[in-house]
């Protein structure tokens, strides 16, 4: 599992940013970052050339207050015991491609955005970050409570899910409170059960019973640091795997879900890549994180299609 050491933190001066940068100081705590560089992209920037020569400075005027409005915002929150580097970017563009730009061009380990719920905002923006972003993301929705208590770790014993416990493990080991790690696998009962001899709830005891062995298996190939992992195995009924992890959530009220970005095996419920996705347009009041190993994103063709959008 790589370490997270530059993090880019997309703001654009809502009120949502409060939270945002106060995350960000969080996560300077609980991790082995050394630069965050802060970003905010400016979409009405197309003046005229007529204009521009009228007014030559217009557009360099603009940028410098837009940065001196995200550096005092920044400063209110970002205060990281640690010592560590802030930098911060504001250009014109669009949202989502100079943000894939940025990240590549700053070997940037996680990107930092954040969902709005009642402020204005479509959420196109983490959809296609989370398509195409080549290192882990992380997202934050609006009135998010400042805390790290509890992870919720949806499983399907791929080396997705397994990128997804050790990063969990890795920030737990690294923070000073007790973080409790729950990993959720979703089991379920395959067609053709009856032809067993068996009824669906005996049939259902029998997937349980091999998901409790292959989760046993599955942690041993890992290294948690001493940190308790707690599994939970629920039994999807509707074959509806989204459900599933927000019916468990809504009780649990994790402070972040974590998961892979791909994987699946034969005995378990399947994530593919539109997992993630779904994820997140779902009205899931909770962090979300994605783990993917770093470079690993589309291919270059599909890559500069969704930057072009």
């Amino acid at each position: 599992m790589e370490a997270i050491k530059n993090v880019l933190v997309g703001l654009d001066l809502s009120e949502l940013d409060d939270t945002l940068v106060k995350f960000a100081a969080l996560v300077a705590d609980s991790s082995d970052a050394e630069r965050f560089t802060f970003v905010n992209i400016i979409k009405n920037l197309d003046i005229p050339d007529d204009v521009l020569k009228e007014f030559p400075d217009l557009k360099k005027n603009a940028l410098k207050e837009r940065e001196e409005q995200l550096r005092a915002k920044v400063d209110q929150f970002f205060k990281p015991k640690n010592s560590i580097k802030a930098d911060f970017v504001v250009k014109a563009g669009r949202g989502a491609k100079s943000i894939l730009e940025l990240s590549g061009k700053l070997d940037i380990d996680l990107i930092v955005i954040g969902r709005k719920i009642n402020l204005p905002g479509d959420g196109v923006l983490a959809t296609r970050l989370a398509r195409r972003a080549s290192c882990n993301l992380l997202i934050i929705p609006e009135g998010k409570e400042l805390k790290l208590d509890k992870f919720l770790v949806p499983i399907d014993f791929s080396l997705h899910s397994k990128l997804a416990i050790e990063k969990a493990v890795e920030i737990a080991n690294r923070y000073e409170g007790n973080i409790e790690v729950i990993a959720q696998n979703v089991y379920s009962v395959p067609a053709g059960y009856h032809y067993s001899g068996k009824s669906y709830e005996e049939f259902a005891d029998v997937m349980k019973k091999y998901a409790v062995k292959d989760f046993e298996k599955f942690i041993k190939k890992i290294d948690t640091k001493g940190i308790k992992l707690n599994p939970v195995y629920d039994l999807d009924i509707n074959d509806n795997l989204i459900s599933d992890i927000n019916d468990l959530a809504n009780v649990i009220h994790p402070d972040c879900i974590i998961i892979g970005a791909k994987g699946r095996t034969a005995t378990s419920a399947i994530f593919l890549g539109s997992f993630a996705e779904k994820l997140i347009t779902t009205d899931m009041k909770y962090p979300l994180m994605i783990v993917r190993p770093k470079g690993k994103n589309a291919g270059f063709i599909d890559y500069f299609k969704e930057i072009s959008k």
